[in-house]
Order: C-alpha cells, then structure tokens, then sequence
C-alpha cells in the first residue's frame, strides 16, 4: 500500500491513485489517458483531477499532445530523483534494475560522504548518529532508524549539495529496507553501522570511508539474497 503524498485531502488521494495505476501497469509509456473517465471512476471534481496531473506532470510521468492528449510518457521522461517517483517505484513488484542502480548511486556517494563527515562532523550531529544507532539496536523500527542514521550522516559529511540527495537516497532506502528487514532472514544491521560510527567518531577518514564500503556490500548481498 502506498504512503500518502505529500499533497494533502482529495488532491493527494488522487495523485496516489493515477500514480500507483501507472506503476502498476495498468497504463504503460504512450497510452493515453481519458480525462472524463478517469474523473468519474475517481469521482474527484474537474478542479482536482486537474492539479493532479499538474504534479504528475511536473514529476514527468504524463504530458499532453495535439489530437494525443493526455498520456503517459517513456519512462526516460520520469523524473527519477523524485523522493515521490522512488517510492512509487517500491510500492510495485521489485525492480532488479532499479535495486542494482541505486546501490551503485549509494557506493559512488557515502564513502566519500563518510570520509568527510569524520573530518567534519560536530559534537551534536555526532550525538545524531549515536541516537540513530541506539535506536536501531532497540529494532522497534529499525527502518526509520537507519533512515536516521543515514540522514545523520549526510548533515556531518557538511556539504550542501550531498546533503540534498537525501530526497533521493533516503527515498530509495526506505524502500529497500522494506524489503529486507521484512525477510526472516536479514542480518543485524548494527555492527556494520558501528564500524562506520566508530571510524567517524575517532576522526579517520579513511577507516570511515572502508567501514562504509564494507556496510554497503553487506547491504548488496542481502538484498542479492531475497531476490
């Protein structure tokens, strides 16, 4: 079930609704989209449909053309550092693909991230990533845990713009975690995530950026596993 968009009431609903009918399948890169039906099987006003598609248009999943119309366009159109368009994406049957891109985008990033942030990182966004961990190692929600520690960690690395890619790596990582901590067989996810607290905690850069690797490989074969 998807979480709610952003957008709040009827509007939000109704984005959710022709998103997750696009991510589902039900219509595919080209098919077009009749205005009229798809206002009387969500039973939404004019006035709602419409800002509905002015987000789902702006996020590049549909457009409108001449005699076309509405329809959905190729997926090399979607807007794929869309927070919103990565849990989508989750909501549906995994994506190998998708799965694979996204590590990678993760192994170019936070190693470097965690070199800097044992360089950088001050008291309080130290105490951040403690808190984070502490919370992982109670499990009670061991998702929202490692999105805090991950976030955590982008604010320390002190980069403006790497700070930024929360939208999409924490997006991408919320899904992923789904997926794995809800498997019988997933690892506890705290030594990994203590090396790097540990190396970041003693200001080595270095061991930082190794400690990250490692957890990011460790990460990989779990999910290489459920799928």
């Amino acid at each position: 079930m998807m979480a709610a968009y952003s957008g709040r009431g009827l509007h939000g609903q109704t984005v959710e609704a022709i998103a997750s009918m696009i991510f589902g399948g039900e219509f595919r890169a080209g098919d077009s989209l009749d205005v009229t039906v798809l206002q009387e099987r969500l039973g939404v006003s004019s006035t709602a449909l419409r800002e509905a598609m002015k987000v789902l248009t702006a996020k590049g999943l549909i457009g409108a053309k001449p005699k076309l119309g509405t329809y959905v366009r190729p997926r090399a159109d979607w807007n794929l550092l869309d927070g919103d368009v990565i849990r989508w994406k989750f909501a549906g049957r995994p994506d190998p693909g998708f799965l694979r891109d996204l590590h990678e985008l993760r192994s170019i990033v936070e190693p470097q991230v965690a070199r800097l942030a044992a360089l950088r990182r001050t008291p309080e966004q130290l105490d951040a990533l403690r808190k984070a961990l502490d919370a992982m190692a109670s499990a009670a929600d061991p998702v929202a845990a490692d999105l805090d520690f991950h976030r955590a960690l982008l604010a320390a690395g002190d980069n403006e713009l790497l700070i930024r890619m929360e939208v999409v790596m924490g997006a991408g990582l919320a899904g992923r975690d789904r997926l794995v901590h809800g498997s019988s067989g997933s690892d506890d996810p705290v030594p990994s995530h203590l090396a790097v607290l540990a190396a970041i905690e003693r200001q080595d850069g270095e061991a930082a950026e190794a400690a990250m690797r490692d957890l990011l490989d460790k990460a990989w074969r779990d999910l290489e596993e459920l799928l």
